[in-house]
């Protein structure tokens, strides 16, 4: 009995004396609890601070079956009333929107496996979490999380991303800024007891999570709804496939809206399609007819042609063993290049053309933005298809004048106009406007892309000239002109490659232009992929833009433009032979 007495001694001896603080350290490790505190995810708004993206607090609600199945009363005037996890359910169900049957079943389930954790339910209103704990149901615990809402659903979705449960970005701004947006996690430390509430004198101490940075974008909200919904409408009005609106401004390059059909709920991602990025960033297609305005802009510019130069235009034209036409047959025309670009004359583009080297007119059309990124760093941006000269196989050299055998964003092309319509400075492409200070305010993000001039003031005057006869009852364009306001622009209408059917199969109807055209302010470009009623860019797409840009000039309080400079004349006189 002594010795058994001083083993009981030396054992009290080594945890009490020699090991007490290894002992206890252990002890309080196994009271302490370490939860995760998720950081507050920055908030997007457009340019006036509408908010576009936000976080909310929610919870997931845990428990300990072993703990709840202690849960007991004590109603007034009686004695202690023990509910087990029946009660407990039936007190927890409603209040969190479960079947009473349902939330018993998994208590019982993790009960019998003596389990210490379950989800009750997850993404809960801090509200009802609240609810939950004024029951005072041992073992029952919440995790705080943070979901991610989009208040203005489809409009912005494939510009704005999305977040999924797992806290990644799907894509979008989202994605685009995720290390300004993220933030830093917080831990928050507490102490409890065997039956798993938390000690109230314990040891609880948090480590702050940092919230992200918020984001202030180029988007003008109002200007997205209206250009998404007016394209909603024109795509189903044609039968086409898809759209896609951008609306740039003239002197910053800033996005005002980047539109795109089909859309989806970021809100409610089950239900979302395949497809889910921003066309006018990531869809590549032959642009046509608008990629003229670089032909005739490197032509002017390089001293090869005038806006009033001759050019003789015959019903057909072979090149590289391949014959070309025009969209609508003719005869032998006596066009100005200005009427060449009016009438949008594929055959007169190549008599122009041909005159310069094949070189000159592949620098001009990188100098304008094709083929490279535009540097904003949007996800899945293509930098388009431009081969090089050397590489123009066949008919490539002709055909890449007038916008077939190269490939293109709508981005890319809205940047093109933007370039003559600044007076042939080229604005590097910007969506993200402002970054969080933390204090409220905003500051300019880090951009070290610098304008770059691409073609004279005189030449980008001439050409702008030259557009507005476009948009005339003798151009190609007269369904987009803006009441009130001067319009240039061009129509395309280009074979549409389709990846799938590997082969052309419908059109890309597009109309790109800006206004007012002797003091721009905006640029707009339309979109409209293999559209069924109708082909034709002019038709098709210059309905919305003449919407899109009477909203917007309206919108900036833009005054109506004054008289109009007279347009160059767009045929020329037959020579004396010929006309005899």
């Amino acid at each position: 009995m002594l010795f058994v007495f001083s083993m009981f001694g030396v054992q009290l001896v080594r945890i009490q004396g020699l090991e007490a603080a290894s002992v206890s350290e252990e002890a309080f490790g196994s009271r302490i609890k370490r939860v995760a505190v998720p950081a507050q995810r920055g908030t997007i708004t457009d340019t006036h601070g509408v908010v576009l993206a936000d976080s909310v607090d929610r919870r997931n609600i845990y428990g300990d079956s072993t703990a709840i199945a202690q849960y007991a009363t004590r109603p007034a005037g009686k004695g202690k009333v023990k509910l087990g996890l029946p009660g407990a359910a039936k007190r927890i169900a409603p209040l969190l929107g479960l079947k009473e049957s349902d939330l018993l079943a998994l208590l019982q389930r993790q009960y019998a496996k003596k389990s210490q954790f379950a989800y009750l339910a997850k993404d809960v209103s801090p509200t009802q979490w609240r609810a939950v704990q004024e029951l005072g149901v041992p073992g029952v615990f919440s995790e705080r999380t943070v979901r991610r809402e989009y208040p203005q659903g489809t409009s912005l979705a494939p510009l704005v991303g999305w977040v999924g449960s797992n806290g990644a970005p799907g894509g979008g701004v989202e994605a685009l800024e995720q290390k300004r947006l993220v933030g830093k996690p917080g831990t928050h430390v507490y102490e409890r007891d065997p039956n798993g509430q938390v000690i109230a004198t314990g040891d609880n101490s948090d480590i702050p999570a940092v919230p992200g940075k918020d984001l202030r974008l180029t988007i003008d909200n109002d200007l997205q709804w209206y250009a998404q919904n007016a394209l909603i409408q024109r795509v189903t009005e044609t039968k086409a496939l898809s759209g896609d609106v951008v609306v740039m401004e003239v002197k910053t390059g800033k996005i005002r809206a980047a539109a795109s059909y089909p859309s989806f709920d970021p809100n409610d991602m089950a239900s979302a399609p395949p497809y889910l990025q921003l066309r006018p960033f990531d869809e590549v297609y032959e642009p046509g007819s608008t990629s003229k305005v670089i032909t005739m802009a490197a032509l002017i510019d390089q001293g090869y042609a005038t806006p009033t130069t001759p050019v003789t235009v015959p019903p057909t034209l072979v090149r590289a063993g391949r014959p070309f036409k025009d969209s609508e047959s003719h005869g032998t025309e006596h066009m100005t290049l200005a009427g060449v670009l009016a009438h949008s004359s594929n055959m007169g583009t190549i008599l122009a053309g041909e005159k310069m080297p094949a070189r000159t007119l592949h620098d001009y059309m990188t100098a304008f933005g094709l083929g490279r990124r535009t540097g904003v760093g949007f996800p899945g941006e293509s930098p388009g298809i431009l081969a090089a000269p050397e590489a123009w196989k066949g008919d490539q050299r002709y055909t890449v004048m007038f916008g077939q055998g190269l490939a293109g964003t709508a981005v890319q092309q809205a940047a093109v106009f933007q370039t003559i319509a600044n007076g042939g400075v080229r604005q590097p492409v910007s969506l993200v406007e402002g970054v969080g200070d933390g204090r409220g305010g905003f500051g300019a993000p880090e951009d070290d892309r610098k304008p770059q001039r691409v073609v004279s003031a005189t030449t980008a005057s001439q050409l702008t000239r030259m557009m507005q006869s476009v948009v005339s009852e003798e151009g190609t364009a007269n369904a987009a002109a803006v009441p009130g306001y001067t319009v240039a622009g061009k129509t395309s209408t280009a074979e549409r490659y389709d990846a799938t059917l590997k082969k052309y199969s419908g059109t890309t109807a597009s109309f790109i232009g800006f206004a007012p055209a002797q003091n721009p302010e905006l640029v707009v470009a339309v979109t409209i992929q293999r559209p069924q009623a109708g082909i034709y860019g002019g038709p098709v797409s210059g309905p919305v833009f003449s919407k899109i840009m009477s909203f917007a000039l309206q919108q900036r309080k833009v005054p109506p433009s004054g008289n109009a400079p007279q347009p160059y004349p767009l045929t020329t006189t037959p020579p004396a032979t010929e006309q005899k």
